[in-house]
């Protein structure tokens, strides 16, 4: 068995672990999960995430654990701007709390699986034609401009989404929740609840930010046990990172360009790549990469608690006077 078998298998056993764990003791029927919880559950997504990152230093050494830390950190991120948009979502269709946790824990299982077949995919393709990184590059360059120069007050309704639409059309929906069931059944007639179509819309949704996503963490490594380890852990802190940053959804008004600017870097990183590799050393480049990554997404939240703290007034009157 070589090393590459090992790390895949105690990635394949954690990963089911953890999600036996979740499924029997985490994600209970009309179950709601408070703050507390929330912070504990990311506490401990985290710190499996960060402990297979020393496992893959072990055991695949610097290199590899590196960029899996820096494609675990690229994917973490994107994740927070997808979050808001789920947060959306379930405000749209006035998801109760109760059903909450359970309609997150299906759409995010589904998002696992066509992940899974997104990056068999585009790692077969890179394989066999490598000039699709260049594609790649320029698809990031693209998306991270355009995130940038994003106007800020675009609002997205799901209700207006192709997806919704499509349901909307070839399926019966209705706008009860069916007190928790995805298919009710109506005159003898099955009927499509909300909960069904959130359930669509996460998964929908996940796979357009996978197009950015994978294409990033490819720019970081060529590896394929980088990219879906990164990739699979960092989707599975979705849910618990739901539940503690619904309530700081306009807390954060520069994540957004801070993630764009690392989509760029990373746009940049692979188109010019062969010139890159003339003055700087893979390891040199993946620590780079890390330094980027942690920069801009810390910076970026850092940046937007101090602009929401200028924009307090200033002058409230003690009460005590």
């Amino acid at each position: 068995m070589t090393t590459d078998h090992i790390v895949y298998t105690v990635f394949g056993v954690v990963i089911a672990t953890a999600l036996i764990l979740d499924l029997g003791f985490l994600s209970k029927k009309n179950t709601t999960i408070s703050i507390r919880q929330a912070l504990r559950q990311t506490f401990l997504w985290v710190l499996l995430a960060f402990g297979f990152f020393a496992f893959m230093w072990v055991e695949e050494g610097q290199k590899l654990a590196l960029e899996y830390l820096s494609g675990y950190l690229m994917e973490w991120s994107l994740s927070i701007d997808n979050i808001f948009v789920f947060i959306l979502i379930f405000d749209a269709f006035k998801v109760k709390e109760q059903h909450t946790s359970r309609v997150l824990l299906i759409g995010i299982l589904a998002a696992i699986v066509f992940r899974v077949i997104f990056i068999t995919v585009g790692v077969a393709l890179v394989a066999k034609f490598a000039w699709i990184l260049y594609l790649f590059g320029v698809f990031l360059l693209y998306t991270g401009i355009k995130m940038y120069t994003a106007n800020s007050e675009d609002h997205f309704d799901p209700h207006d989404t192709p997806v919704y639409k499509f349901l909307k059309k070839f399926l019966p929906i209705t706008n009860t929740d069916g007190d928790g069931k995805f298919v009710i059944r109506q005159g003898g007639k099955p009927l499509y609840t909300s909960l069904f179509v959130v359930v669509v819309l996460l998964a929908a949704i996940d796979i357009v930010f996978a197009l950015d996503s994978i294409p990033a963490v490819m720019g970081i490594s060529k590896s394929s046990l980088v990219i879906y380890t990164s990739n699979i852990f960092a989707i599975l802190g979705l849910r618990s990172l739901f539940f503690l940053l619904r309530g700081a959804v306009n807390e954060f008004e520069h994540l957004q360009q801070g993630i764009a600017i690392v989509l760029i870097f990373i746009g940049v990183k692979m188109l010019g790549e062969h010139y890159i590799n003339m003055v700087m050393d893979k390891n040199a480049q993946v620590i780079l990469s890390l330094l980027v990554i942690v920069f801009c997404i810390t910076g970026s939240i850092l940046y937007s608690i101090f602009t929401n703290k200028q924009k307090l007034p200033k002058d409230i009157k003690d009460p005590t006077l």
